[in-house]
């Protein structure tokens, strides 16, 4: 993905700097609170299978594990604590899958990459991790995944990779990546409203400031053929500019420097005014976005995440669509952020530092704002001849019924120009034949005797479509390595990171020993600081825990 020069040159020196004043400021930080956000680890035993014992190579269970897993870290038993204000997602985790019974894995693609910036936060300031969303620490960092050609018809391309699983030897770990094109949809220009929050949660140093600072940077991306509105909220919402040239940056920083905090919050009816002006100053074939900023503590009107999604779900279908950037800490309401942005087109980002604001806003300006391809899907068949048990790791609030792969209707993860979605599933091999039949490909008994790990089959909608299209990419034997990739070494060093710090029931062979020193030897070019510093954020993980 291409970054701004000035970022080359300077991103390592900066994060270093960074994370080091967090790290002295908050070493010795209260660890007393408990998680009141999550729920309970998933146990992988014959119950998550339904009647009957798991397949072989599949038993998982907690007790099985414990002797295997982390030293001082039992994830049947361990609470972990979190600041008390702060609200996360506790959606279940993938449980392992009979290939024979179900040969299907279907999911929304997601691009968000806030999970990973509050881990950092969080780590940074002596906590124990809260909210780990795996797929977004992931996709946090760059992957080489292939790019698609001038002539393919998808606005993306497949690779994939299988490999023995790092903290499961007996199992394999299979990688896909689908890489969007960097090529910037032809638009007639941006028409974005800045929602700010400036209710009394955000008046401290790391939000409100933050926030303008962040803005500000966004602003300079912008040019004349591009129009820029502010609205505020607190108790009540005000219109600072409606419709500014892009061109007009002074007038635009001028209004975020005048920014002060206080009173309540009421982000529904700002909502309600952005996308009042959002409409009002509509660029037929542009990029019509409201960009919300906030701590997601709403407490005036509707401020459940349903209420506020049912919003953006309308709002989405006039051609506006809504991206989210978190600030803050301790009453972080990171499951409303993630709502909006998911059932609003958009993506979520966690701003933790000015150089976050910079990555998010400036170097993946294109990212974060055309959507190249709409509501992608990938449903995975695997062969059960190959694979007898599979598990997807992450995506546990974007796994969708595999009817819903064909739904048209059924909404799912869009991606931006240049974005890359990276997913692992931990796969158990086959010891016996096939099953025959319900209609699959594999799963019906054939001559040809396939070899073949899976198949991924990516749906996706043109911007603004109404009708999908679909391409496969079979996955044969010669996509098995005992020489994974450099990308593949770190992807799984970060899932494995991930495993550890959510908790997982899945976790006993993984470590973050392990995944420090394998994303150690798996830094490749990282011209940007930002592997060498997942590095040594682990170190301080380890410290942490000892």
């Amino acid at each position: 993905m291409t970054r701004t020069t000035s970022r080359r040159n300077l991103a390592a020196l900066a994060t270093a700097v960074t994370v080091g004043l967090l790290l002295s400021a908050c070493g010795s930080a209260d660890e007393s609170t408990s998680d009141t956000g999550r729920g309970a680890p998933v146990r992988a035993d014959a119950q998550l299978y339904g009647e009957g014992a798991a397949p072989d190579g599949l038993a998982g269970a907690p007790e099985a594990m414990a002797p295997g897993a982390p030293e001082g870290f039992a994830p049947e038993t361990r609470e972990r604590p979190a600041p008390s204000q702060e609200e996360y997602d506790d959606a279940l985790e993938q449980p392992f899958q009979k290939v024979a019974t179900s040969p299907l894995s279907t999911f929304a693609a997601d691009v968000d990459t806030a999970s990973y910036s509050n881990l950092r936060r969080q780590i940074a300031q002596g906590q124990e991790p809260a909210g780990v969303r795996i797929e977004e620490l992931v996709n946090y960092f760059d992957y080489d995944h292939a790019a698609p050609g001038p002539g393919d018809e998808a606005p993306f391309a497949v690779s994939t990779e299988v490999a023995e699983a790092p903290w499961a030897p007996d199992h394999d770990l299979a990688m896909i990546g689908v890489q969007a094109t960097e090529a910037v949809p032809t638009h007639e220009g941006n028409n974005i409203v800045f929602l700010l929050d400036v209710s009394g949660s955000m008046n401290e140093p790391d939000k409100l400031p933050l926030l303008a600072e962040s803005f500000a940077l966004l602003a300079s991306r912008l040019g004349p053929r591009d129009v820029v509105s502010i609205v505020t909220y607190a108790g009540d919402n005000r219109v600072l500019l409606d419709s500014v040239p892009g061109s007009e940056e002074g007038v635009i920083t001028d209004a975020l420097t005048s920014l002060s905090a206080g009173g309540s919050t009421g982000g529904a009816a700002g909502l309600e005014t952005a996308y009042e002006l959002a409409a009002k100053n509509f660029v037929d074939g542009g990029n019509n976005r409201v960009i919300l900023a906030t701590d997601g503590d709403f407490n005036v009107g509707p401020s459940t995440p349903q209420e506020l999604t049912a919003m953006v779900e309308e709002a989405r279908e006039s051609g506006v669509y809504v991206s989210v950037l978190g600030f803050g800490m301790y009453n972080l309401k990171d499951n409303m952020m993630e709502a909006i942005a998911d059932h609003g087109n958009g993506n979520y980002a966690y701003i933790d530092t000015i150089d976050e604001a910079r990555k998010v806003l400036v170097d993946e300006f294109d990212s974060t704002m055309f959507v190249v391809a709409q509501d992608l899907k990938v449903q995975v068949e695997f062969n059960p001849a190959v694979v007898s048990g599979y598990r997807l790791i992450g995506y546990d609030n974007r796994r969708l019924e595999d009817e819903d792969f064909a739904d048209d209707t059924k909404d799912a993860g869009d991606v931006g120009a240049g974005h890359s979605v990276t997913a692992f599933y931990e796969i158990v091999p086959a010891s016996g034949e096939a099953t025959a039949g319900n209609g699959l490909e594999y799963q019906d008994a054939t001559p040809s005797g396939s070899d073949d790990f899976l198949t991924v089959h990516v749906r996706w909608k043109e911007p603004g479509a109404s009708r999908s299209a679909e391409q496969e990419y079979p996955v044969g034997a010669a996509a098995y390595t005992r020489e994974p990739s450099t990308d593949f070494r770190f992807a799984s060093a970060v899932a494995e990171a991930g495993l550890v710090a959510r908790g997982s029931g899945y976790a006993a062979g993984a470590s973050l020993e392990s995944a420090q020193a394998r994303a150690a030897a798996a830094l490749g070019a990282d011209p940007y600081g930002l592997r060498g510093e997942f590095v040594a954020l682990l170190g301080r993980y380890r410290e942490l825990r000892a």
